[in-house]
């Protein structure tokens, strides 16, 4: 089998020039398109909703739009927990809260239904990528507000030469591979 860091480097591509020129997106199609790489990093990330004996620590899986979906929900699975999605403003049928934050030009907006969690739920956030933190932060808030625990973020990839990590200072923030 292939260790972790071999199916993150092998599954993890950069598409220079996108969605402008200058950025180098990474694009993550190909370790999704991997059964066993993605078996692996659904259990990577799930791991971090679990104690140091293995036992589940979580009532609720947190995936953010849109990319976290794809990771977030396998990870609940695991986990035998919950999935809640948090959705750009506008997206979800029922009453929701809403999180503003900045954007590099402008501003976003993030919401979840007032009733996704149950007071004091254990909740793990899961995204594709930690940039600036903002979506995140918002992100956070938002559980907050629903009076849940979060237990921490865990994301497959952290972009170390931006300020993602020390917005959330104070936070438990985990990465499967940091560039």
């Amino acid at each position: 089998m292939r260790t972790l860091e071999r199916v993150l480097a092998d599954g993890i591509r950069d598409i220079p020039d996108y969605p402008k020129p200058g950025v180098v997106f990474k694009d993550i199609t190909p370790l999704l398109a991997d059964h066993t790489g993605f078996t692996q990093v659904v259990e990577a990330l799930a791991a971090f909703g679990k104690d140091d004996d293995g036992r589940v620590v979580v009532d609720k899986v947190v995936g953010i739009e849109a990319r976290g979906f794809i990771l977030a929900a396998p990870v609940a699975l695991a986990l035998g927990a919950g999935f809640v999605p948090v959705r750009k403003k506008g997206k979800l049928p029922a009453a929701t809260y809403e999180e503003s934050y900045a954007l590099e030009y402008g501003e976003a907006t993030i919401e979840v239904h007032q009733d996704a969690f149950v007071p004091g739920d254990r909740v793990l956030v899961i995204d594709d990528v930690l940039a600036t933190g903002g979506t995140v932060e918002a992100c956070l808030r938002l559980i907050r507000r629903c009076d849940a625990k979060v237990i921490g973020t865990a994301v497959l990839l952290e972009l170390s030469f931006l300020p993602g990590r020390e917005r959330l200072q104070g936070e438990e923030v985990s990465a499967l591979v940091t560039v």
